[in-house]
């Protein structure tokens, strides 16, 4: 009965799919605001409120988030986002 119950387990884990949120913020910096005040485009895996806590709280960052998307697979050793669909949507929208 473990055997059948770990083929069955080993069996659907085969079918599972990783799949991640991507968001892309604008960050202002609030302690040195003169050097960029435009702020800077970026994107991460983390959510908004997780991202302002790791780098320093809202008294130190503003953050205002543009667009999400969710990827497939994962970000595991150090793999690189995938590209935005709002990207090609915009791309295909010049044409």
């Amino acid at each position: 009965m473990k055997i059948l119950t770990t083929l069955l387990l080993a069996a659907f884990f085969n079918l599972a799919h990783a799949e991640y949120r991507v968001y892309q913020y604008v960050i202002k910096n609030k302690v040195e605001a003169s050097k960029n005040s435009e702020g800077v485009i970026i994107q991460s895996t983390l959510d908004p409120t997780s991202y302002m806590a790791y780098n320093g709280g809202s008294q130190f960052v503003s953050i205002d988030l543009l667009r999400t998307w969710i990827c497939p697979g994962n970000t595991g050793q150090r793999k690189d986002t995938c590209p935005s669909p709002y990207k090609k949507l915009t791309a295909e929208m010049i044409k």
